[in-house]
């Protein structure tokens, strides 16, 4: 069984990531990208569908701890036991040739029994490798198809039973590597490598990389370990940043709500590129934009809302019966349908994130605005149209009230853009558009007898993406309609202190009902509130919402308040996004109130101003 979604930790190089359980267990690997077939599926079933554990010998009881080496992600687990203390450090090289996994075993007291369990299956857990021993040097390799997998160590190897294991002692003193890396079978082998010169040059890469950030104050610490986090899901080679590195993770412990989100999608990478430009990461901002030139590149009207991680644009989803989904949750789900789906919304992202990349100095060339007039073209168009939604329903398309509100965002920021760097543009007919919508949703998305916002058109259920309204200067937050949506959010969608998307078991989405909370919604609801100036309310939330990341600082898509489990795909960038956004608002309210005379919240909340400093 794997361990709970709560107990792994992460590891990644900028091409692929891995999750190691508490216990020392590899239970998920996809290589050579993030969205390539694992070799360790284990995560959504069993150790014979691929796993790598190192740990002390079956028989010695240990007591364990971790955390990440300083600001980086390196990962250490002290295994304490009754004859001694091991420490097994646990890192991916980044930008090494080759990708590569190199655990290093290190002799901390006394001496410990050790053993190494390797079983290797390809292609999810379906393909079994043809395992041969090195010509030259200890290790063995292991060759499938398209694939190879070498590993090297000092250490005596055998095999048993279809894996290959190792059984060995530590001593104080000792430092035992283990490396695991990857090429493709018709190319040559991996050359091997220094571990420790790798593990050197692994630390130095992250310290250089968060020391850009001048983030400080009280949320500084979860805020720069989230940076970290979403550093290790963007795809160095082309930008594109993914949503989770796993797939088919629960929504709901037991339930269907399985989804693979190992692409990019355009709404997460573009709020994840405003949290790194928030923070002083423009190179990852400049390679983001380029990869979004190449993937919208072509007909406005064939633009999607994912993509692979190169930009790919054909992600089918299919189910795979042979793995038995996480805690038997199925199906198992391998691309994502949502691919096909109109989502609105994503107009409003893209056209922000570009609109404040120029405000941050990242100016882009004509060939990007021009791009932009063109979807904006486009969605003159088909705004008025239904669409899926934020949430990627599976009931079919509707008038969502969030949807219109981010087509408005779309205009209002070229007009923004255009006016700021004097970029030509249709800006009367722009602002015409954007007129028309703002009355639109004022109109229909209002339902005056709830005194709410609604999540469609004409309709009466709520949804925790209402709360972004002032978020993006749609209305000011001290907007009586604003305030009251918040109300009645607070009211019907929390759930134990959280937040829900809305209430699964009153809307269709398509699927069975039932599942966590949301946490970037949380987070959203904490925005809300110190716009609203009820700080203490907000600080409080902020800090109880932290206080839920693992103990290396980790983030689920959504968490069970009653079972306390994290639950959906992990980490997710989304959570870990808006864990950064809110921490860096809370702390310039903070900085504003102080400096501030006569308004609750220093500065009037809500100005372009507020907005330009990307408060999503």
């Amino acid at each position: 069984m794997p361990a709970h979604i709560e107990d792994y930790a992460l590891v990644g190089d900028g091409h692929t990531a891995a999750l190691v359980s508490r216990d020392g267990s590899v239970d998920w690997l996809c290589w050579p990208r993030f969205d390539s077939a694992a070799c360790f599926a284990a995560l959504l079933g069993e150790e014979k569908h691929g796993a790598w554990r190192i740990a002390p010998a079956l028989g010695a009881p240990a007591t364990r701890t971790r955390r990440y080496r300083g600001e980086t992600l390196i990962l250490e687990t002290d295994h304490e036991t009754p004859d001694g203390a091991v420490t097994v450090i646990d890192f991916m090289p980044p930008g090494n040739g080759h990708s590569e996994f190199v655990r290093i075993v290190v002799g901390k007291r006394g001496k410990v029994p050790m053993r190494m369990s390797l079983t290797l299956r390809f292609d999810y857990g379906l393909s079994v490798p043809w395992v041969t021993r090195l010509a030259h040097g200890n290790g063995i390799k292991a060759v499938v198809g398209p694939d190879t997998v070498v590993l090297r160590t000092p250490v005596e190897l055998h095999g048993e039973n279809m894996h290959t294991v190792a059984d060995f002692t530590v001593s104080e003193g000792d430092q035992i590597p283990f490396t695991l890396a990857y090429s493709a079978s018709h190319q040559r082998l991996p050359p091997a490598k220094d571990p420790l010169a790798a593990l050197e040059h692994t630390e130095r890469y992250w310290l250089d990389w968060i020391a850009q950030c001048a983030v400080q104050g009280r949320y500084a610490e979860p805020i720069r370990r989230s940076l970290i986090t979403l550093k290790a899901l963007a795809y160095k080679p082309t930008g594109g940043i993914v949503a989770a590195p796993t797939t088919s993770l629960p929504e709901r412990l037991g339930g269907s709500r399985n989804w693979d989100y190992r692409f990019c999608w355009l709404r997460d990478a573009t709020i994840t590129l405003l949290g790194l430009m928030r923070c002083g990461f423009y190179d990852e901002a400049r390679a983001w934009r380029v990869w979004l030139e190449r993937a919208l590149a072509g007909s406005p009207a064939q633009a999607q809302i994912l993509y692979g991680v190169a930009g790919e644009r054909r992600v089918p989803e299919m189910e795979i019966d042979w793995l038995p989904g996480y805690e038997g949750a199925g199906p198992v789900r391998i691309g994502n349908k949502a691919v096909g789906q109109l989502q609105l919304d994503v107009y409003g992202e893209v056209m922000n994130a570009l609109h404040l990349a120029r405000v941050g100095g990242l100016h882009a060339d004509e060939d990007v605005w021009a791009l932009q007039c063109l979807l904006l073209e486009h969605l003159e168009t088909i705004w008025a149209e239904p669409d899926e939604g934020l949430w990627e329903v599976r009931s079919g398309p509707r008038q969502f009230t969030f949807s219109k509100v981010m087509a408005w965002v779309a205009f209002d920021r070229a007009i923004r853009s255009a006016e700021k760097f004097k970029l030509t543009g249709t800006v009367d007919r722009w602002r015409a558009m954007r007129d028309r919508i703002h009355a639109d949703v004022c109109d229909k998305g209002w339902n005056e007898s709830r005194r709410t916002f609604t999540q469609v058109y004409g309709g009466d259920e709520l949804d925790a993406s209402l709360l972004l309204m002032p978020l993006v200067g749609f209305l000011p937050p001290d907007d009586p309609r604003v305030t009251s949506t918040t109300a009645a959010i607070e009211g019907e969608l929390a759930f134990e202190g959280f937040i829900r998307r809305y209430h699964t078991h009153k809307v269709d989405d398509g699927m069975p009902p039932g599942e966590g909370v949301f946490l970037a919604c949380s987070f959203w609801l904490v925005d809300n509130l110190a716009l609203q100036g009820r700080m203490d309310e907000a600080h409080a939330m902020y800090e109880r919402l932290v206080r839920l990341v693992n103990d290396v600082g980790l983030l689920s898509e959504e968490y069970d308040p009653q079972t306390k489990r994290f639950t959906g795909n992990f980490p997710q960038a989304f959570s870990h996004v808006a864990l950064v956004h809110t921490g860096l608002n809370l702390m310039r309210h903070e900085e504003t109130i102080a400096q501030a005379t006569g308004h609750p919240c220093g500065e009037r909340a809500g100005t372009q101003d507020q907005i330009d400093s990307g408060a999503l």
